[in-house]
């Protein structure tokens, strides 16, 4: 019975990937983008081990984890690979920083400069330089996390700020990632994504230390918009693995 529902648990999530990968297709090429420049991040919060392993088969290699403790545990339980990358997606209390820096391929929610100082700290003692994203409240809401970039005259403020991160040696600034508002309707996340690229276009130009290629934007309610409007990575649970398990 239980290779039966292993068996299935991968089945659902081939079905679900699929169609997952064709939206994705298609957004790109409406976009006239290539679909090489997309990363999908699998996000496995609240997950099983048996369901990750199900990805894996399923033929996925990037996931994306809320909580440090909950991740490692999985990790070590899986075996950290080099063809598999963990990505932290949630927000990073002071104490977990050194077991992020530990166990995660992939940073994209530095959200302040503290946890900038502890990533490169932890990072050095490993002897590794962490890629990170840094994480922009471009929407103004106050329930989110990331530096206040709602505004574009707090721009010049914000150059200086991300400027001093990526002087740090042992962390790379790879680019941006938001979160917008839940909306009703997915087309309201599109000004919020449009804004972001504004102002990575600005970083640019006013912030050289980096190339910000990377833009981490998109859930499974709005990926789609996301993808056409310059996602280079997105962050995809519910529509591969249904709804998560309550805490």
């Amino acid at each position: 019975m239980r290779e039966e529902k292993l068996d299935q648990i991968e089945k659902n999530i081939r079905m679900n990937l699929a169609l997952v990968n064709q939206r994705i297709t298609e957004a790109a090429d409406k976009a006239g983008r290539d679909l090489d420049e997309i990363k999908l991040i699998a996000v496995t919060k609240l997950m099983s081990v048996e369901v990750i392993n199900g990805a894996i088969e399923a033929g996925i290699r990037r996931f994306g984890e809320n909580y440090a403790e909950q991740a490692a545990e999985k990790i070590d339980i899986l075996g950290k690979t080099a063809d598999i990358e963990w990505h932290m997606i949630g927000q990073i209390q002071s104490r977990k920083a050194e077991t992020v820096s530990r166990y995660f391929d992939m940073v994209h929610s530095l959200d302040r400069m503290k946890i900038a100082r502890y990533l490169d700290k932890y990072a050095k003692e490993q002897n590794r330089v962490t890629p990170v994203l840094i994480e922009v409240n471009v929407s103004g809401e106050a329930s989110k996390y990331g530096w206040d970039a709602s505004d574009e005259s707090l721009w010049p403020n914000l150059a200086d700020q991300f400027r001093e991160i990526c002087a740090h040696q042992n962390i790379e600034v790879k680019g941006l990632m938001t979160m917008p508002p839940l909306f009703d309707d997915p087309e309201d996340s599109r000004p919020i994504y449009k804004k972001l690229r504004h102002l990575q276009q600005f970083l640019i130009k006013e912030v050289s230390e980096s190339k910000w290629d990377e833009l981490s934007i998109g859930t499974s309610f709005d990926y789609p918009i996301a993808v056409e409007e310059g996602a280079t990575m997105v962050r995809i649970g519910t529509e591969i693995f249904g709804s998560r398990p309550t805490i």
